[in-house]
């Protein structure tokens, strides 16, 4: 499949991204040589390869839980545009 400069295009604007005119030879560059090497991939015999049921690890590796100090609770509010009851207070935005 051959990446035209219009299909570069109507991807940025689905992106909402404005490219100038050498940024969208580039892209064109670029999404044809990432095609190619799918293409090579899609090649590759699979046969008698079972499927992959999940990637996930056995064992998510964690690090132990150590105390360290964080902002006290004057400091944290002292930015703060509006405060309520010692807390952070936004504006509502649920009619009740």
């Amino acid at each position: 499949m051959a990446i035209t400069r219009e299909t570069v295009l109507h991807v940025a604007k689905l992106a909402r991204l404005e490219l100038d005119g050498d940024e969208v030879e580039r892209m064109q560059r670029d999404l044809a040589k990432i095609l190619g090497h799918v293409e090579q991939l899609a090649a590759l015999p699979t046969d008698g390869i079972p499927a992959t049921a999940h990637v996930a690890a056995e064992r998510t590796p964690l690090r132990e839980d150590a105390l360290i100090p964080s902002l006290d609770h004057d400091r944290a509010l002292a930015e703060a545009p509006r405060r309520g009851g010692g807390s952070f207070a936004v504006p509502g935005f649920v009619d009740e």
